[in-house]
Parts: structure tokens; C-alpha cells; sequence
């Protein structure tokens, strides 16, 4: 998946070895989306609704059929997938946090805590579903992306020889993102205060969108800002790729070759980025 300065496109591979390409136009984004903090909140919904929208085609075109995702079963999807986010990585472990107030009575230690059984559960959520084969071959295709994308960024020729040799691994790439918002939490969440378990609920709910939009800034502003503190911020979600990237095959680097070419501008110029939100347009 990519997203272009106007457009996102979807590249799958068919049973029968072509390769399908589906392109549209971007949503029309709010007024002010572009203004600094707003912009990471508005363009991770964007990736949101754009990835389910992509597993949709590339689940028709797999099984070749024409079927998709109505507005309904988007939201739907949407709605579960964010529910099941929010109760894994966000209630669960403050709720840990309270269960354990009385053996550790110190705020700062039991968001510690919460911060440490949430990165926990992120880990062995990446290492469990990575262990399936069918998503083995995602995260190859996830390096392909990245292989592409780094190669493109470099001026190197959109071939299968040209982006040879390119790192799988991206600066701003969504497992990055993802980190830096788990890391930032600790110290955000620490900011609210005790209370009861609702006002813990409550507040991190409220926080998140607040965190995504810091987090954000943070990465994109690493990308072109080489102060030691950003390097040092960013190298765990760099780290962290070697769970969600493998090396992918030639067929795989095609496929999103041609996914980036369908978003190019005439001319070959342009901000790209990956439509599931590993990267954005910068």
C-alpha cells in the first residue's frame, strides 16, 4: 500500500502470478489538517480507514472476486479493531497498575509499571502474530515497502535492480510510530495524577490523540533534524523493525514497485508514503 500526494493505490498479487493494481483519489481532508500536532491525529485515521479499505481489495483480488467493504463493514471493522487496540494496550495494563496500588504506592511507579506491562504486551503481540506464516509473508512485504520507499527517496531507478540492496528498515516507518507512543505514554500518563480506576481509564483515552500528535512531530522531525536526543528517541523503534520487516523476495519487491508507481506524480516527483500509516506524507 502507498499513498501520493493525491492519491493511494494497492498493488496484490493474483493466483495467477499478475499483479492488480487499484488507485483512488485521497479523501477530502478538514480545514487546518496540516497545522502542527493536528495533522499526525488526522493522518492516522486517514491510515486507518485506508488499510481496511486495502485488505478489503487485496482479500477480493486474492480470491478473484469484486466484492468490497461497504461504508457500514469499514466502520465496523474500524470500531472493533480500535476497541480491541484500546483494551489491550491501553486498559489492561492501567488496570494492572491499580490492581497493584497497594503493594506499590508510589504514582510514579505504578505508571511505570503500566508503561512496562503495556510495552510488554505490544512485544509479545509482534513476536506471537509473527510466528504465523501467513504473517511472516506481511512483514515481508512490509520490507518491501521499505525497501522501495528508501531506494525512491535515494533517486535510485524503480527497478528490481535499482532498489537491490536498499535497507528494509525505515526512519518513519509505523512500528516506529507506534513505540514512540508507548514510550511517551509513560510520561504523559504521569502528568494526570492518581485517581480511581475510571479517572485512569478516562484520562489515558483522552491522552491518546494528544500522544499520536507528539509522537508524530517527534518522528517526522527526526527525519531531518539529526540532534543526538531525536537519534537516541528513535533508535528502539528502528530495532523494534527487525520483528515486523523480513527480507523480502523479488516477486514481493515488484509488487510494490508497482504500488509506487501508481502514486507517483507525472514526472516521477513527489512527498510518497505507505497508505498503512507506517509512513506519511512529509
Amino acid at each position: 500500500m502507498m499513498r501520493g500526494p493525491g492519491a493511494w493505490a494497492v498493488a496484490v498479487r493474483r493466483p495467477d502470478g499478475s499483479i492488480a493494481v487499484r488507485r483512488e483519489e485521497l479523501p477530502d481532508r478538514p480545514g487546518g489538517w496540516r497545522l502542527p500536532f493536528l495533522r499526525g491525529v488526522v493522518l492516522l485515521y486517514e491510515a486507518l480507514v485506508l488499510g481496511v479499505k486495502a485488505l478489503s481489495i487485496s482479500a477480493a483480488e486474492a480470491a478473484g472476486e469484486e466484492e468490497k467493504l461497504g461504508r457500514g463493514e469499514i466502520a465496523a471493522t474500524l470500531i472493533f479493531g480500535l476497541g480491541a487496540g484500546v483494551v489491550l494496550f491501553v486498559l489492561f495494563p492501567a488496570g494492572a497498575a491499580y490492581f497493584f496500588r497497594h503493594q506499590i504506592p508510589a504514582y510514579w511507579l505504578q505508571n511505570l509499571l503500566e508503561g512496562l506491562v503495556r510495552l510488554g504486551v505490544f512485544l509479545a503481540y509482534l513476536w506471537l502474530i509473527g510466528l504465523l506464516p501467513d504473517i511472516k509473508r506481511v512483514f515481508a512485504y512490509h520490507g518491501a515497502e521499505h525497501r522501495v520507499i528508501n531506494a525512491y527517496e535515494a533517486g535510485a531507478p524503480l527497478t528490481l535492480e535499482g532498489v537491490r540492496g536498499y535497507p528494509i528498515i525505515h526512519l518513519r516507518c509505523g512500528t516506529s510510530f507506534l513505540l514512540l507512543v508507548l514510550l511517551l505514554s509513560i510520561f504523559f500518563f504521569s502528568l494526570v495524577g492518581q485517581g480511581p480506576l475510571w479517572w485512569r481509564f478516562l484520562s489515558r483515552l483522552l491522552l491518546l490523540p494528544v500522544i499520536a500528535g507528539v509522537s508524530y512531530e517527534l518522528l517526522r522531525l527526526s527525519s531531518g533534524v539529526q540532534h543526538l536526543w531525536l537519534k537516541v528517541l528513535v533508535a528502539p523503534g528502528l530495532w523494534l523493525q527487525r520483528l515486523t520487516t523480513r527480507e523480502p523476495d523479488e516477486g514481493q519487491v515488484e509488487v510494490a514497485i508497482t504500488a509506487l508507481q501508481a502514486v507517483l506524480p507525472e514526472g516521477g516527483e513527489g512527498d510518497v508514503g505507505k497508505a498503512s500509516g507506517s509512513r506519511n506524507s512529509v
